[in-house]
């Protein structure tokens, strides 16, 4: 059973945002999928109670602090959102059960200083399991030099960049309603899906 851990300790750059269209990826190709929620702030429960009757189902999934359950019974695929400060034991817990990882990481220079010690403690972790993990550039405008600075960044980390996204109004408007890109029609959201095509195929792979 596949089971997605987005993870990054910084806060604010996109976690809940990415596993919550991850698991509308996810249901959109007819999966029974659960979203879990370790972040004491809990904002994927919060966005599974505005899904509006009638969508695609989600099923919200109870994580205890640094302790991750077995799903119930019929579940195909889970989805992991996790709390900033994630590090060390409370880290490999939650990775234990994992089959892939995504790291968001925004284009700042102080989300990108704060990731780093997190990235080397997951490249370590990598090497002994063999676990998938990839980058999701969050927020990402091409124009700026910011964005010029992530891919130098990621360049010397060794994991693969699964995608960029772009700072758009159509992910807050969408979470705002329970919903992702992949729950309404694909042209209003077009130039987004185009962005999730590479990750949607990692996730598939």
């Amino acid at each position: 059973m596949p089971v997605v851990v987005v993870a990054n300790p910084k806060g604010g750059v996109g976690k809940s945002t990415v596993a919550t269209n991850v698991a509308g990826y996810f249901a959109s190709r007819g999966h029974a999928v659960m979203l879990g929620d370790a972040d004491r702030q809990q904002s994927s429960r919060l966005w599974l109670n505005l899904r509006p009757p009638g969508m695609r189902t989600i099923q919200s999934w109870d994580v205890g602090a640094g302790q991750v359950a077995k799903p119930p019974k019929g579940t195909t695929h889970v989805v992991l959102d996790t709390p900033a400060g994630l590090h060390g034991k409370e880290l490999r817990e939650l990775l234990k059960p994992a089959s892939k990882v995504i790291v968001p990481l925004a284009p700042s220079v102080f989300d990108i200083f704060a990731t780093r010690a997190f990235l080397d403690e997951l490249a370590e972790y990598r090497k002994a399991s063999g676990l998938q993990m990839g980058i999701v550039g969050t927020r990402v405008d091409q124009r700026t030099l910011a964005a010029d600075q992530l891919q130098i960044f990621v360049k010397g980390l060794g994991l693969p960049v699964l995608g960029e996204l772009r700072p758009t109004q159509n992910y807050v408007h969408l979470a705002a309603r329970g919903l992702t890109l992949f729950d309404v029609a694909p042209g209003r959201v077009e130039r987004d899906l185009e962005q999730w095509a590479p990750i949607c195929r990692w996730l598939d792979n």
